[in-house]
């Protein structure tokens, strides 16, 4: 089996390194490039369900696609509440763990360019002073400047002047953007406003 599917995805164009057993797979695994494992449930030693919990911590790096025999559900729902990005039902034919494999790669892609904007946006809110970044979690609530300026207890015009300087260093001045921003880095409500605004300022 082993041999069979690393002749499958390296025709593919795939680096594949088949492993002897669970165990050898994880004694490697501080050495290895990230990647998409590809493991079976049935195994000598260590089976493929204590295999994935083991690498539940680096899910991110090794995402998991387990085989399962035919029609053996029970196993594949506790593959996938333990962190299987996918599973596949033996026997399956070279198509179906191609596509599979694809799914997988693409999920991880979009991952990975999440993370990037994410990591974006946490450098860019670090640059703003804790007043902008007030009127940003306010912009973020759906707050006119007006209900901004009374909650941190300054003028309208001293907001704007924040405003301002803030929508400058993230580089946009639009409200959706803004609003994107806060929740990639995941910023708290502007706190000392008990209700929600009435409309939001355009």
């Amino acid at each position: 089996m082993r041999r069979s599917l690393r002749f499958v995805l390296v025709s593919a164009g795939y680096d594949a390194r088949p492993f002897l057993s669970g165990e050898d797979l994880l004694d490697e695994l501080p050495h290895l490039q990230p990647g998409i494992v590809l493991l079976d449930v049935r195994m000598p030693g260590m089976d493929g369900l204590e295999v994935l919990a083991r690498l539940h911590e680096d899910a991110k790096r090794f995402p998991v696609i387990v085989m399962t025999g035919h029609g053996d559900v029970p196993t594949a729902v506790k593959a996938m509440k333990l962190g299987a990005a996918d599973f596949l039902e033996k026997p399956f034919v070279d198509d179906a763990l191609l596509q599979a494999l694809a799914h997988v790669r693409q999920r991880l892609a979009a991952d990975e360019a999440y993370e990037r904007r994410r990591a974006e946006a946490e450098r860019t809110v670090a640059e703003l002073t804790v007043r902008e970044r007030e009127v940003l979690q306010g912009i973020a609530a759906g707050y006119a400047n007006r209900q901004i300026a009374e909650t941190l207890g300054l003028s309208v015009r001293t907001v704007e002047s924040y405003r301002a300087d803030m929508t400058e260093k993230v580089g946009t001045t639009a409200v959706a953007d803004l609003v994107r921003l806060a929740l990639l880095v995941n910023l708290p409500p502007l706190e000392g406003e008990e209700s929600p605004p009435a409309r939001q300022e355009r």
